[in-house]
């Protein structure tokens, strides 16, 4: 189409539902309690990490922001899903449709980084524990955390603008449940192999770069891991590192699934099953894979239950 002709589009359609309205009742009630439980978890997580003394530690400092970082993600997506399957308006306006991208990849982005500075803590951890209080101390950490929120708002600026001068003329239909941006590359009727180039370069990069920085990490863990001198030592010294990396198996092994993708023709299907994966399922396991089967955490949680029926006691007490 000749760019004279073209016309604005100022809104799209989330086309990524189920038509049967029974599938959209089973759907909402799986998201609504998925959004809960994950809300609840993460928020309980957060609350025990910032109330307990015992778990003011360098590595409960980034699982806080892993958990509220994982929060904010799973609620730029699920929010408009249920509010998409309750009204059954599946509108979304263009401006909502670029933020909601821009904050979907500005998160994800910045889950690579705090995963690989997580590795990289771990790493002090087991294999310089002398030097590890010096090296990762609090002003560090916070410095690690800012910019890790820093380098994934920078990363996504540069494509996300460019996604939003693209013009759009119809269809405005997106193969997805949220704004993902290679469904809505695919509306676009004007020239997107910059972006496309763009985008390219900056997801392998931080993919990749983050993943070299994880596995590295790891390999030097796990050689530290098979010298110590007992078997108990071994599992003590791994036990640190398993629930991250499983998370970090979990959330890399989705964006392959939608960054390195096999085939365009089983491209949209991928999308919506890794997107699932890693912006529903992983915050959810968040807290159960991280935290709540920790003794730390448990003692926490206990702590925090004794302290509240302390004080519930007390005020019916002086209520009497």
């Amino acid at each position: 189409m000749s760019p004279d002709n073209w016309t604005h589009v100022t809104g799209f359609v989330l086309l990524g539902f189920p038509r049967s309205h029974i599938l959209q009742s089973l759907l909402f009630l799986a998201l609504m309690v998925a959004y809960v439980v994950t809300a609840t978890g993460n928020l309980l997580i957060i609350g025990l990490s910032w109330r307990s003394r015992r778990l003011h530690t360098q590595m409960y400092f980034f699982l806080r922001n892993l958990s509220f970082l994982e929060l904010l993600l799973v609620s730029v997506v699920v929010p408009k899903m249920l509010a998409v399957i309750l009204t059954g308006d599946h509108s979304i306006s263009f401006s909502s449709c670029i933020i909601q991208s821009y904050l979907y990849f500005l998160l994800g982005t910045t889950d690579f980084f705090l995963l690989a500075v997580m590795s990289l803590d771990r790493y002090l951890a087991i294999c310089r524990p002398l030097h590890y209080e010096t090296l990762m101390n609090g002003r560090v950490c916070s410095q690690l955390v800012l910019t890790s929120w820093l380098a994934g708002f920078l990363w996504v600026l540069c494509p996300t603008i460019l996604m939003a001068n693209l013009p759009f003329c119809g269809p405005n239909g997106i193969d997805h449940f949220f704004c993902d941006s290679w469904p809505l590359l695919r509306l676009s009727c004007g020239d997107t192999r910059l972006l496309e180039s763009v985008a390219f370069v900056l997801s392998t990069s931080v993919l990749l770069g983050s993943l070299a920085l994880t596995s590295v990490s790891y390999a030097c863990i796990l050689a530290t891991v098979f010298r110590a001198p007992t078997a108990t030592e071994q599992k003590k010294a791994f036990s640190t590192c398993a629930s991250h990396l499983t998370v970090v198996i979990i959330i890399y092994g989705s964006s392959i699934f939608l960054y390195i993708r096999i085939s365009e023709a089983q491209s949209p299907l991928l999308n919506k099953g890794a997107s699932v994966l890693s912006c529903i399922i992983t915050p959810l396991l968040n807290p159960f894979i991280f935290s709540l089967r920790n003794d730390k955490v448990k003692e926490a949680l206990r702590d925090a239950l004794t302290w509240h029926r302390i004080m519930a006691a007390r005020n019916y007490e002086g209520h009497k």
